[in-house]
């Protein structure tokens, strides 16, 4: 057999034991997607049943801005099509479109953060903090949970950004691209139901 049979004969060796560790990784990755699923069910449904206890305080409706929400909602969607766009850019391999758009979506993501941070601490300013009402509690625990998966997301992401600067679109940064947008877009998902139930819901 020649040099160059048993070349292409390992390169294929190597690509097929790539893409079983991929699919691996992948599978993993949903079993994880699926445990947190169960969490934010289980949140919701805790705030299903003390959503209403307002202990003599105040109710969603005295507490929510919308105008807030829909801001931090907005960030949230459009760095989910902005990720889908540096998905785009991996599969045409150009390292400068997966770092910049990583990067917006970065910023749309910090933003979210900083301006639900900012409700958080009006609230408790306002003396409404967690410790108020049962409702107010359940409000904090499941509105926080899903603000500290985005934050977990953006060290995730500044790490991949760096990555993708050193080494470039490789097997591996594409593998991470991908586990990522799907652990982002599951929490525009839980942000969607979350902005319905909680803040759409508890102003009627």
């Amino acid at each position: 057999m020649s040099d160059e049979a048993l070349t292409s004969n390992l390169v294929h060796s190597q690509e097929h034991e790539f893409n079983n560790i991929a699919s691996t990784r992948l599978f993993g990755f949903w079993i994880y997607v699926m445990s947190d699923c169960i969490l934010f069910a289980s949140l919701f449904a805790t705030y299903a049943v003390l959503g209403h206890n307002y202990a003599g305080g105040p109710t969603g409706k005295q507490l929510f801005d919308l105008k807030g929400v829909i801001a931090e909602t907005t960030c949230l969607l459009v760095s989910s099509f902005t990720y889908g766009l540096a998905v785009l850019a991996m599969f045409r391999k150009s390292k400068n479109g997966v770092i910049g758009w990583l990067a917006l979506t970065f910023v749309l993501g910090a933003s979210f953060v900083g301006l639900e941070l900012n409700e958080f601490s009006h609230l408790i300013a306002e003396g409404n903090g967690p410790q108020r009402s049962a409702f107010l509690s359940s409000f904090f625990t499941l509105v926080g949970t899903h603000g500290a998966h985005v934050s977990t997301g953006l060290i995730w992401m500044a790490v991949l950004i760096g990555q993708v600067m050193k080494k470039g679109i490789t097997q591996n940064t594409s593998t991470r691209i991908l586990l990522l947008s799907l652990f982002w877009h599951f929490l525009d998902i839980v942000w969607i139901c979350l902005f319905t139930i909680v803040y759409l819901m508890g102003v009627l």
